[in-house]
C-alpha cells in the first residue's frame, strides 16, 4: 500500500478555485458526472484514432446508485479508466485538468469531441458532500487497477483493487449535513436538471416497461411487463443535429420536453448552428408573449457541451430576448459562469451579436415568405421586436424592414408602406408627417371616429414601451411625429393652412371662459376656446401628447424626466366655439341652468374620455335623468 500527500500546486490553484469556485453543494454531481463523461468520450476518440488497440468502445453507460443504508452514493463509468501514474498525477495533484492537457495534446483531432471536464478540482467538489472518497479504477491500458481514497485532508491512500472490468467507480460516503442526497427523488431531480442533455445514457436505477400481450391473450389478461434500465437522459437532443435533418415535429416534441408543463405550442423555432469564430449551437422558440413586461424570462437554458450551466443567461442572450424559450450551448463559455466573468468575456459579446443577427435574418424570412402568417402573429411577437428595436441598433436597422404597425381596422404596414400611405393626407402645414394612433380603441373611440372623418389613418400601438419606440423613431426618421387621437382635437393634431372661423367675438370668447372658469373649479383642466366644425362635440378632453408620453416612459423605465411618473394628471378641456350647444351655455340667463349645461357637457366629455368614476358618475346619471323628466 502507497501513502503520501496531495499536491496542491499553489501557482495552479488560485486561477483555478477563482474560476471554479462553487457556492451550491449540489453542484458535485453535475462535476463528477461530467467527469465521467469525459473519460467516455475521451475513450471514443481513442478508439476511433487507433491509440486504444485490442479496445472496444461498445455502448458504455454510465451509472449513479445511491445506497441509503451504507450513507453512499456511487458513480461508474465504462470509459477509460486511468493507472496508478496517471490517479497520481490527475487526482492528487489538485488543479491540474486532465481534460485541458488531453485537448492540448489531439487538439487537432480532438476539435468535435464534445471533451467538457476539468478532470482535478471538480473532482474535489464531491467532499462538499461526502467525508471520504474512494476511486476504484482500471485504464483501457494494460496495466492493474487502482483503489484510492481520501477523507478530505490532505492524506490518501493507494493501493491494488481486483476490479476487472474497464472504467471508474467513484464512491462518495456522504457527510451528516449532507444526507438529503441519499433520498432518491433528490439525485434524480438533479440529474433530471444538470444531466438531461448529456451525451452518454445514464442510468439511474431501473423502471417497469409494459410489453404488448401475446398473441391470442384474452382481454382480461394483463399484459406482461419487465424491469428495464431507467436511462433519464437524451443523449441527442434536437440542438445536436443538422436543421435539415429536424422537421417541424421534432422541434416541437423538443420543446415540449424542455418544457412539459407548457401546453401552448411555440409560434416558431430559430436553429442556432454556428462553428467559426465560435462555437454555438441551440434552438429558441418564440412562445405567444403578452404585453406584460413582467412575464417570466429566465426560460432559456444554457449548457456547455450539454452539460447545464444555468437558466440565467443574462450577458450570453441578448437582454431583448430573455423573454424566449429554448437552449443555448458553447463549449467556449465555462461551467462556472458569473455576470462579471460574461460581461468581460470577448467571445461571449460574439455570440450575444450573432444570436441578434441569427433573429433579425429568421424575422425577416418568415415576413419575406409568409406576410400573411407574419401578421396573424405579430401581436404575440410584438413586445420582443420593439424591445429590440430600443435597446439594439443593429436589430432596429434590420427590424425596420419587417416590424409593423397595425390600424384600427386591422390593416398592417411597415413603416415604409405607412409613410407612403400618409404623406398625401396627413401632411400638416410645416410639411411634417402626423401619424395618428391609438392605445384603446375602445376607450378613445369618439377620438377615433372624428380622425376617421377627416380620412385619417390610425394606428393601434398598445404596448407598454411603444412611447419609448416612438421617441426613437422620431430622432431616427426625418419629417415625422407621433400623436395619439386623444392628445387634442383632430384640426390640432394636423394642423392645415385652412382655419376655421368663430362664431363668438373675442368678447364673447372672453365672456364664456370667465363663466367656465368659474362653475370649473378643478385646476386639472387647462381651458382652451377653439373653433372647429359645428358637427364636432362642445366640450373635448385631451391630454397633452408630450406630458403623457413623458410619463408613460417614466412608468417603464428611463426615458421620461425625473418624477414625471409621479405627477398628476393634466388635461386640456377644449370648448367648441362653433357649437350651438356652446352658444346656448353662453347666452342662457338663469345661472342655474347655465351651471347644469356646464357641468353636463363636461360631464359628457369626461365620460367620453373615460373619467367619469364613483360618486361623480352617480351624481352624472342622477342629474341627466331630471334633465330628461
Amino acid at each position: 500500500m502507497a501513502t503520501g500527500k496531495i499536491n496542491v500546486s499553489v501557482d495552479n490553484i488560485f486561477p483555478l478555485i477563482k474560476k471554479f469556485l462553487y457556492s451550491d453543494h449540489e453542484i458535485f454531481l453535475r462535476e463528477l458526472i461530467s467527469n465521467a463523461t469525459d473519460a467516455t468520450l475521451k475513450l471514443k476518440h481513442l478508439t476511433s484514432i487507433g491509440e486504444a488497440a485490442g479496445t472496444e468502445y461498445g455502448n458504455p453507460i454510465i451509472e449513479v446508485k445511491v445506497d441509503k443504508e451504507g450513507k453512499k452514493i456511487h458513480i461508474i463509468d465504462q470509459g477509460l479508466g486511468m493507472t496508478e501514474d496517471e490517479v497520481k498525477k490527475y487526482i492528487n495533484e489538485v488543479a491540474f485538468s486532465g481534460a485541458e492537457e488531453f485537448l492540448d495534446k489531439y487538439k487537432d483531432s480532438a476539435k468535435d469531441s464534445g471533451i467538457i471536464g476539468h478532470f482535478g478540482l471538480g473532482f474535489y467538489s464531491a467532499f462538499m458532500v461526502a467525508e471520504k472518497v474512494e476511486i476504484i479504477t482500471k485504464s483501457f491500458k494494460d496495466e492493474p487497477a487502482v483503489h484510492w481514497s481520501c477523507d478530505g485532508s490532505p492524506n490518501f491512500e493507494l493501493e491494488p483493487s481486483d476490479k476487472t472490468d474497464r472504467g471508474t467507480e467513484i464512491i462518495l460516503h456522504i457527510a451528516d449535513d449532507s444526507t438529503e442526497f441519499l433520498e432518491k427523488s433528490r439525485i434524480s431531480a438533479l440529474l433530471t436538471k444538470y444531466n438531461k442533455f448529456m451525451p452518454i445514457p445514464i442510468k439511474f436505477g431501473t423502471k417497469t416497461e409494459t410489453l404488448p400481450k401475446p398473441e391470442g391473450a384474452k382481454e382480461e389478461d394483463k399484459a406482461p411487463t419487465k424491469e428495464v434500465d431507467n436511462i433519464i437522459n437524451n443523449p441527442t437532443p434536437a440542438w445536436t443535429k443538422q436543421p435539415a435533418d429536424l422537421e417541424t415535429k421534432d422541434y416541437q416534441e423538443f420543446y415540449r420536453e424542455l418544457y412539459p408543463m407548457q401546453f401552448e405550442e411555440p409560434l416558431f423555432n430559430i436553429h442556432l448552428n454556428v462553428d467559426y469564430p465560435f462555437n454555438l449551437t441551440g434552438i429558441l422558440y418564440f412562445p405567444r408573449l403578452t404585453n406584460d413586461l413582467n412575464v417570466q424570462k429566465d426560460r432559456i437554458q444554457l449548457y456547455q457541451n450539454q452539460v447545464y450551466v444555468t437558466d440565467n443567461v443574462e450577458g450570453i442572450v441578448p437582454e431583448f430576448l430573455m423573454m424566449l424559450r429554448g437552449v443555448v450551448d458553447s463549449p467556449d463559455i465555462p461551467l462556472n459562469v458569473s455576470r462579471s466573468y460574461l460581461q468581460a468575456d470577448g467571445a461571449v459579446k460574439k455570440i450575444s451579436s450573432y444570436i441578434t443577427r441569427k433573429v433579425a435574418d429568421k424575422l425577416s424570412s418568415l415576413f419575406k415568405n409568409n406576410r400573411e402568417d407574419f401578421e396573424a402573429k405579430w401581436n404575440d411577437i410584438k413586445i420582443v421586436i420593439e424591445y429590440g428595436m430600443l435597446s439594439e441598433d443593429k436589430f432596429f436597422e434590420k427590424a425596420d424592414k419587417f416590424a409593423l404597425y397595425p390600424t384600427v381596422d386591422g390593416k398592417f404596414f411597415t413603416f415604409e408602406e405607412l409613410q407612403e400611405k400618409l404623406k398625401a393626407n396627413q401632411t400638416d402645414k410645416d410639411d411634417k408627417l402626423v401619424i395618428l394612433y391609438a392605445s384603446d380603441k375602445e376607450a378613445q373611440h369618439s377620438y377615433i371616429e372624428a380622425a376617421k372623418a377627416k380620412g385619417y389613418e390610425v394606428l393601434l400601438l398598445d404596448s407598454p414601451i411603444i412611447s419609448h419606440l416612438m421617441q426613437k423613431l422620431e430622432t431616427s426618421k426625418e419629417n415625422i411625429s407621433f400623436a395619439r387621437v386623444d392628445a387634442d382635437h383632430i384640426d390640432n393634431l394636423i394642423k392645415k393652412d385652412e382655419a376655421q372661423i368663430s362664431k363668438l367675438s373675442d368678447e364673447e370668447k372672453d365672456s364664456l371662459k370667465a363663466e367656465l372658469e368659474s362653475v370649473i373649479a378643478n385646476k386639472s383642466y387647462t381651458i382652451q376656446l377653439e373653433a372647429m366644425d359645428s358637427s364636432a362635440s362642445p366640450f373635448i378632453i385631451t391630454e397633452p401628447e408630450f406630458m403623457r408620453r413623458m410619463k408613460e416612459m417614466q412608468q417603464t423605465g428611463g426615458g421620461g424626466m425625473f418624477g414625471m411618473g409621479k405627477m398628476p394628471e393634466m388635461y386640456n378641456l377644449i370648448v367648441n366655439t362653433n357649437s350651438d350647444l356652446v352658444s346656448e351655455i353662453l347666452n342662457t340667463k338663469t345661472a342655474k341652468k347655465k351651471e347644469r349645461l356646464i357641468n353636463q357637457s363636461l360631464d359628457l366629455a369626461r365620460l367620453s374620455k373615460g373619467l367619469l368614476k364613483g360618486e361623480e358618475l352617480t351624481n352624472f346619471i342622477k342629474r341627466s335623468y331630471e334633465m330628461v323628466k
